[in-house]
């Protein structure tokens, strides 16, 4: 039993100071957590919780959060240590101000988040209309501008709907669902209408990564980096692939080597099925397509707020050292939860939001897919999967295939991203070659996880990129 006297509330003991979260995390101050219905309690690290949930003490109803007197004395003492200690601010090179390196924890989202945070709902999807109006403007120039504005408009643009989409969401959970949607109809239609203008603009050509690498890295927050790259790779990969087999003759070829380098990876997956039966058709539900434009639209949403759920301190592909697999997984739920039953966006962005790290059923892997999936056989003990990849989520849903076309494709960017990312904490970032060579031999060839067919295709989108 906690004596009520030797503890004091976590939410009255975070108004201290604005950096008594950070403290908390670095020391990883234990939380002791009190069940407001049945009086139980237990204790937790800091850090697994705030990993969890950013502001866990505001946004669990069930719980009321306290810390030991001493521990908060240890925290005031720690802040006053590093404020006296503190160097005088640095320019970051191309950005605005930052503190200069003093261990202080990174968000995720930068330093703007926090001005984002603060603005009320109507001035947000304000934000999100001037950077349509600015994307739209430069549509319509003519002569097309230089690469290099475009690019930029691209990519600050991309940042803003990300740190928008991300306050207005943590807002919505607070919210039951049919109020959360209410308040954020507006952020979804001002968002998609963003997604349009930037399709439009990306079509055109294939934008230079060195470029947008440069432009991206402007803001400090790692999450909001690899969100905005993701984003618009994935964007310009739909693009490219549209115009990749857009000509009979590309399928024709595929489905003339599939015989020799696709079967293999393909029965694989789909053991239970003759070989003789397994074709293009097979692997993909009714063959390869082009994308619709409204499902360009869509899809390219879920790519945009993919990672909404992701908590600061998340590394993917870094090794033992760095990956925590509850922590982890706990993203995908979060996003899911958020963009499916908070706002109205697509079905389709909330499914690639939820199914974008299933592996193909790969124990690795992770996502709701899986355990609806278990949960279908159980009550449908002669069911099959027949398909590897479904260009309608409906498809997937009903258990007619194994994963979700724009999710294959962004586990396939995601992953790319990650291991070239050059803020990998664990290893060094790999060149554009190195990451292909990975990428096949641990995700195709030892383990089947994401698709052959569709990382060939990506394969062409890089190096073209690198031309």
């Amino acid at each position: 039993m906690v004596r009520k006297d030797s503890v004091i509330l976590l939410r009255e003991a975070v108004a201290t100071d604005n950096s008594y979260i950070d403290t908390c995390v670095r020391e990883d101050i234990p939380v002791v957590c009190v069940n407001r219905e049945t009086g139980n309690n237990k204790k937790m690290s800091f850090k697994s919780l705030h990993d969890f949930n950013h502001q866990f003490w505001l946004q669990n109803k069930d719980w009321e959060y306290f810390l030991f007197k001493g521990d908060h004395s240890i925290i005031l003492e720690k802040i006053s240590e590093a404020k006296s200690s503190r160097p005088a601010k640095a320019k970051v090179s191309g950005g605005g101000d930052a503190e200069a390196p003093d261990g202080k924890l990174d968000t995720g989202f930068g330093d703007k988040f926090e001005e984002v945070e603060s603005m009320p709902e109507a001035e947000r999807v304000e934000l999100i209309n001037e950077s349509k109006h600015r994307l739209d403007n430069l549509f319509a120039q003519k002569p097309r501008p230089a690469e290099s504005l475009v690019t930029e408009a691209l990519v600050e643009t991309t940042c803003e709907a990300v740190l928008v989409n991300h306050a207005s969401l943590m807002d919505a959970m607070e919210l039951g669902d049919e109020e959360a949607k209410k308040q954020t109809q507006k952020l979804v239609d001002s968002t998609r209408e963003l997604v349009k203008s930037s399709t439009q603009l990306i079509s055109t050509d294939i934008f230079n990564d060195d470029l947008m690498n440069t432009l991206v890295a402007k803001s400090n927050g790692t999450i909001l980096q690899h969100m905005t790259r993701v984003y618009l790779n994935g964007l310009a990969f739909l693009t490219y692939y549209n115009k990749f087999v857009s000509g009979s003759s590309v399928i024709n070829k595929v489905r003339i080597n599939f015989d020799k380098r696709y079967k293999p990876f393909y029965r694989m997956l789909l053991p239970h099925i003759h070989p003789d039966y397994i074709t293009l058709e097979t692997a993909y539900l009714g063959g390869m397509r082009i994308i619709s434009e409204n499902d360009l639209y869509n899809w390219a949403v879920g790519f945009l707020i993919h990672d909404i759920g992701k908590a600061a301190q998340v590394e993917y592909h870094e090794g033992e050292a760095a990956y925590n697999r509850d922590i982890v997984m706990e993203h995908v739920k979060v996003g899911y939860d958020s963009v499916t039953h908070k706002t109205n966006y697509p079905v389709d962005a909330g499914i690639i939001t939820g199914y974008h790290h299933e592996y193909y059923g790969d124990e690795n892997g992770y996502g709701y897919f899986r355990s609806n999936l278990d949960q279908y056989k159980k009550d449908h003990p002669q069911m099959t999967l027949n398909h590897c990849i479904a260009f309608e989520y409906s498809a997937v849903e009903e258990f007619q295939a194994l994963s979700f076309f724009p999710a294959k494709v962004l586990e396939i960017i995601d992953v790319f991203d990650s291991v070239t990312d050059p803020n990998r904490k664990y290893r060094k970032p790999l060149s554009t070659e190195e990451a292909l060579t990975m990428m096949r031999d641990e995700f195709i060839n030892k383990h089947p996880k994401i698709d052959i067919i569709l990382f060939d295709i990506f394969q062409h989108f890089v190096r073209e990129k690198k031309e």
